[in-house]
């Protein structure tokens, strides 16, 4: 597979609204000096731990990170595995499915150029379709990446809204999508995000269609999110970057891409790296300089309750405890003795078509999967469904062999040319340990600081002050955790970058608010 010239991968923030939001202080050094020792635990191996230890480290701090299993990477981690016989034997390394590379995920890439100066891990994706009921399409190749115009641009040529339902809808809900700010989640945490879009009154394809999916992807059903947390997200990824909604993705399995390098210049800054260490009891930073709890949701519930330290705080401590899963989700990756059409997307979203979300063919954008394609004239997909509904039972219980048939005629009716193909080869996950964000959540969920000193928290379900989502989430709370700890030795921060904090309607919606109030 060819490497993707480094001058189509964007090389730093280019929307000119891009925000930084971390400065240095006069008389702030560089790194600390070697007569001031400094040593902080790291717990969780996933990006938000590696972020914040690698930027400890590179400014001289003496960093220990836990890792629980034998592989760092968390929930993007790869794992050896071999294929059966009849697929032809070969080790080949499985995941948990793809992960996308937003261009606005400027911290992310930030860490990544660590590793790869010039991005060439990252390949460009050139279209996302999706495909509904009755053979509805919807596509986002070619719009201006500029918001308004890029929603003007979709809104015109969709099929799922007319005129009619423009004028129907109710404008002061609909301009929340473009007048998002942080104040939102003031207003309407508490409303989940069907109920908001309920309040917009879009017509139902149009909500399959361009919210359905949009929710799934972040694993939190419409009924079970906060419309807040929807609408920021929206935001991040179409109406307040001008960055584009389409993304890039590994050209390699995230091991030997991401997490093997990363390893190497972890170690290379001194970094103790133990992997198979489940660190659960921890000393107060009296003993050491800090802590930073990297944790999935149930990690960092089992840290809380082993350490009596840490729950003096009460209030603290049962929102930590109060944090929740969303629903399981499903991957499915199959090795087909035929190929797909030659026209098939790397990736296509599904909305209405039962609990499929995904279609991924694996084979058109990683060289190990491709590698195998082109010697067996077959290919590899991936199917997956994000938000299980309850009705499948819980983890203990799910029927794997439902999930599979209706995966499988979902993918059939998309793809009909796969009805042909034969299953000679399979790998079957069922998880849920990503964060929930369900109404009313945000007020109480934790931020990387902690009422106790040296502290910190990183991931994904951390609350940051600024929009941002998954990935790039973890990776700006890793950085954020170490910048506070950098802080008490007046060592310099590393940047922390932000798309726009408010959407372009933010000053009408303020302005039309203050003369309904008086204000």
């Amino acid at each position: 597979m060819s490497r993707t010239p480094s001058s189509e991968i964007p090389s730093g923030p280019l929307d000119r609204r891009a925000r930084l939001l971390t400065s240095s202080s006069p008389g702030q050094t560089p790194r600390l000096s070697e007569s001031t020792p400094a040593n902080v635990t790291v717990v969780g191996g996933g990006l938000a731990g590696v972020s914040a230890a690698l930027v400890l480290a590179e400014r001289g701090v003496s960093v220990t990170l836990h890792e629980a299993s034998s592989e760092l990477g968390g929930r993007l981690a790869s794992w050896p595995d071999r294929l059966g016989v009849e697929a032809g034997g070969e080790p080949f390394q499985m995941e948990r499915g793809f992960h996308a590379f937003f261009r606005q995920y400027y911290n992310t890439r930030e860490l990544l150029r660590r590793i790869d100066p010039a991005l060439r891990l990252l390949r460009p994706c050139t279209d996302y379709p999706l495909f509904g009921p009755n053979g509805s399409k919807e596509s986002f190749s070619g719009l201006p990446k500029t918001p308004p115009f890029n929603l003007l641009a979709l809104v015109k040529r969709t099929p799922t809204i007319g005129l009619r339902d423009l004028m129907a809808m109710d404008g002061e809900a609909a301009t929340e999508m473009l007048a998002f700010n942080m104040s939102t989640y003031e207003r309407l945490d508490g409303t989940t995000a069907a109920d908001y879009l309920d309040s917009v009154k879009f017509p139902d394809d149009a909500r399959r269609m361009l919210f359905e999916v949009f929710a799934h992807s972040f694993f939190n059903p419409q009924d079970e999110m906060s419309a807040a947390e929807m609408l920021m997200m929206f935001h991040l990824y179409f109406c307040g970057s001008s960055e584009g909604i389409l993304f890039d993705v590994l050209d390699q399995p995230f091991g030997d891409a991401v997490w093997k390098p990363l390893q190497r210049l972890l170690v290379k800054n001194g970094v103790d790296v133990r992997l198979n260490s489940k660190l659960t009891e921890i000393r107060e930073p009296d003993d050491c300089d800090g802590v930073v709890l990297a944790l999935t949701v149930d990690g960092l519930r089992e840290v809380v309750s082993s350490n009596p330290w840490m729950r003096a705080d009460a209030t603290w401590a049962q929102n930590v405890m109060a944090l929740s899963h969303a629903p399981m989700f499903a991957v499915w990756r199959i090795w087909l003795d035929e190929d797909v059409h030659h026209d098939r997307a790397s990736f296509a979203g599904t909305a209405g078509l039962g609990i499929i979300d995904n279609i991924s063919c694996v084979h058109r954008y990683q060289a190990e999967a491709q590698r195998w394609a082109l010697r067996t004239g077959g290919s590899v997909i991936e199917l997956h469904a994000y938000a299980l509904p309850n009705s499948y039972g819980d983890i203990s219980t799910v029927d794997h062999v439902r999930i599979k048939r209706e995966l499988l005629q979902s993918l059939n009716d998309v793809y009909p040319e796969t009805i042909s193909a034969r299953i000679i080869d399979e790998r079957f996950l069922i998880r849920r340990d990503c964060p929930s964000f369900e109404p009313g959540s945000w007020s109480g969920r934790p931020t990387v600081a902690t009422p106790h000193r040296g502290l910190k928290l990183a991931g994904d379900l951390v609350r940051l002050p600024f929009p941002t989502a998954l990935m790039e989430r973890a990776v700006s709370s890793g950085f954020i955790a170490a910048n506070e700890l950098l802080g008490q030795w007046n060592v310099m921060p590393e940047p922390v970058w932000s798309i726009p904090d408010r959407g372009l309607l933010t000053r009408l919606q303020t302005w039309q608010r203050g003369r309904k109030t008086g204000a």
